[in-house]
């Protein structure tokens, strides 16, 4: 067979060539930020020809040297005022931020990773996180592995880490080369600085002119207090040390008092915010006046009302919402199979219990028929009556919902603990101003005057800490404020909306 080459016949390409056609046709259909992108990892490496993804290729981390000599963990200086550890919001943007790229390596091997680690240095000063995906199809990867011999060498912070890809931050204490080295080589001088001055101070100790009685003092030691203190001090007595220490005794005192009684206006005006919220919910429960002609029992139906009510295996059971339109239709939907209800209520001191049986009983207008004392709590019986009809509305619109009745627990709750905080906080700013000498008649008129005399030197921490007191103020009651917002119902209808099934709302935990 014979085969003739043509006359046009210029040779086969090689194998750079048709890499760099395909690299060229790769870059033309690169956007303009994938083009700066590639600029970006241009000089760290060899790329990955074998990239699954689309787009930039990364750079191949196999193909840098494992071994650097001379590598050491980069120099970290973290800036004043800072803090080191990122937050959950931060790690959240920067997750997200590190989703929407493309990596920047791609990695196979577990282990030797110091050229990988100059690489991430150097793209670091560009750029905040570095993202490396592991390779497929490669056996024995390890990304636990991987992630921990770069972060040791690196010094970074692991954000992300699964079986695809490894997301490192910089750190906020991450300086570029120049940077880090110029501040090492200051610590250095100042390192030396320090050594010649503590050669020259033993030195002195060692020489005869740093003994004892010559006059010669060795700097930055005891001797030379003492020696500066005999020249130029003034000795105190023992009436006016004792005198020293009881002013600052005052002082702190005096320190102490006006942090609390700062609470103590924190305290009361939380108080009030607690009391308009509280008698906003109450003026939206317009309870059922008592009902003078209603029927009655005698003694004998009360004795076996009282009888059959507390052999009743079921029972609603009252929380600390208290009492709410899902009370009195729970009760009228017991009244339809029974003629007597149980309640079970774990209020622990009696008056508010007959309070709550007397509210149960006009709004749902059954009969009281007891009121027990059981292991659970205190039962309440109830019979419904002869001439009993069931109402068209099963829930009274004049009570509060489950939510609402919530709402006024949780603010009296919040009342209650407030009152209790107001009276300890009273209790011992009293006993401080006791033990500072002031009556409360003085206190009102010298306290002012006598503490900003004694707190002058700490009037910037004080000034900081009353905006810092105020600031957490404004956040613990800003749940508060939401509370007014949600109780706003003067516009609010109260129409229930249509309830469950009668069986499922039986079973339902009121």
């Amino acid at each position: 067979m014979i085969v003739y080459r043509g006359a046009n016949y210029q040779g086969p390409k090689s194998t750079s060539e048709l890499a760099r056609k395909e690299e060229e046709s790769r870059t033309e259909t690169l956007t303009e930020q994938e083009i700066e992108y590639n600029k970006l990892l241009d000089g760290l490496g060899a790329r990955y020809e074998a990239w699954w993804g689309t787009g930039v290729l990364p750079v191949d981390a196999d193909l840098l040297p494992p071994k650097v000599p001379g590598y050491m963990t980069p120099f970290r200086c973290l800036p004043t005022g800072m803090r080191p550890r990122l937050t959950n919001v931060e790690m959240t943007n920067l997750r997200k931020l590190a989703k929407s790229l493309p990596c920047h390596f791609a990695l196979g091997r577990n282990r030797n990773h110091q050229g990988l680690a100059v690489a991430i240095l150097k793209l670091w000063e560009q750029s905040l996180i570095v993202k490396i995906a592991v390779k497929r199809g490669i056996q024995n990867t390890n990304n636990k592995l991987m992630a921990e011999e770069i972060n040791q060498l690196t010094g970074g912070v692991l954000l992300l880490r699964n079986k695809y890809y490894i997301v490192i931050f910089r750190g906020k204490d991450f300086l570029p080369a120049n940077v880090a080295s110029q501040l090492a080589e200051r610590q250095e001088m100042t390192k030396q600085i320090q050594d010649n001055e503590e050669k020259l101070r033993s030195n002195l100790e060692a020489s005869p002119s740093g003994k004892e009685g010559e006059g010669n003092a060795l700097a930055g030691t005891l001797a030379e207090f003492y020696e500066a203190q005999a020249r130029w001090g003034r000795d105190t007595s023992v009436e006016e040390h004792e005198k020293m220490v009881e002013e600052a005794a005052k002082a702190k005192t005096a320190r102490l008092v006006r942090r609390i009684e700062h609470k103590l206006a924190n305290a009361n005006s939380k108080k009030l915010r607690a009391e308009k919220l509280l008698s906003k919910i109450e003026a939206s429960m317009v309870p059922a006046d008592p009902d003078y002609d209603r029927e009655t029992i005698t003694d004998e139906e009360r004795i076996v009302f009282r009888k059959i009510g507390l052999r009743m295996k079921p029972y609603l059971p009252m929380g600390i919402r208290g009492v709410f339109d899902g009370v009195i239709e729970n009760m009228h939907l017991h009244w339809k199979y029974r003629e007597v209800v149980k309640l079970i209520t774990k209020q622990k001191t009696m008056t508010f219990v007959e309070d709550t049986a007397r509210l149960l009983e006009y709004e749902s207008g059954g009969i009281l028929v007891a009121i027990e004392r059981v292991p659970k709590g205190y039962a309440l019986i109830y019979y419904r009556g002869k001439n009993y009809h069931r109402p068209i509305s099963l829930r009274p619109r004049n009570l509060l919902t489950k939510a609402k009745a919530l709402k006024r627990f949780v603010a009296m709750q919040r009342h209650e603990a407030l009152s209790q905080h107001i009276f300890e906080l009273e209790h011992t700013i009293k006993q401080l101003k006791a033990e500072i000498g002031l009556s409360e008649d003085e206190s009102s008129d010298n306290w002012s005057t006598g503490a900003s005399l004694l707190v002058d030197s700490n009037s910037d921490f004080t000034e900081v800490e009353d905006e810092a007191s105020y600031i957490a103020s404004d956040e613990d009651v800003s749940n508060d404020d939401g509370e007014e917002e949600d109780l706003d119902w003067e516009d609010e209808d109260f129409e229930s909306s249509d309830s469950e099934n009668s069986d499922d709302i039986l079973a339902h935990d009121i």
